[in-house]
């Protein structure tokens, strides 16, 4: 939920164009180093493949799906709205994904260490990303 929170506070806040995209492309950056650095030890410390306290791995599929969203100018007539709708729906897209893991994702998931841990959330934002692109190019 971090990533989706900031977006809509730097929303809210009245930023707009590149400085939109890179919060969350430095923070989906962060997160993917972080996760590939810590992910062998997490999965040791832990017991586990992808091991529930790793949360660096959802951040950065959260981001993938944020920075390409067509985000409104606060503005504009109706942007609020817009903009909450959007950051709901890729919330809500990229949970849905990640919890179902249709292929490949649940065999990436298998991958050991920080890029398995971090593989499938990728490919999982990248699924609910076109998801909300078609959502947005259809319902307008």
């Amino acid at each position: 939920l971090l990533p989706v929170a900031l977006v809509l506070a730097a929303l809210r806040w009245g930023v707009e164009g590149a400085w939109l995209v890179f919060l969350p492309v430095g923070l989906g950056i962060t997160a993917c180093v972080g996760c590939l650095w810590l992910g062998a030890w997490a999965e040791d410390r832990f017991g586990a493949k992808d091991p529930r306290q790793v949360v660096l791995d959802e951040v950065a599929g959260q981001c993938l799906v944020l920075v390409f969203l067509p985000w409104r100018p606060v503005d504009e007539s109706g942007a609020w709205s817009t903009n909450l709708l959007l950051a709901g729906g890729a919330f809500v897209a990229f949970r849905l994904f990640d919890i179902a893991k249709p292929p490949p994702i649940g065999g990436i998931q298998r991958w050991g260490g920080g890029l398995g841990i971090l593989a499938d959330d990728l490919v999982a934002g990248a699924y609910a990303l076109v998801v909300m692109l078609l959502a947005v190019r259809l319902l307008g």
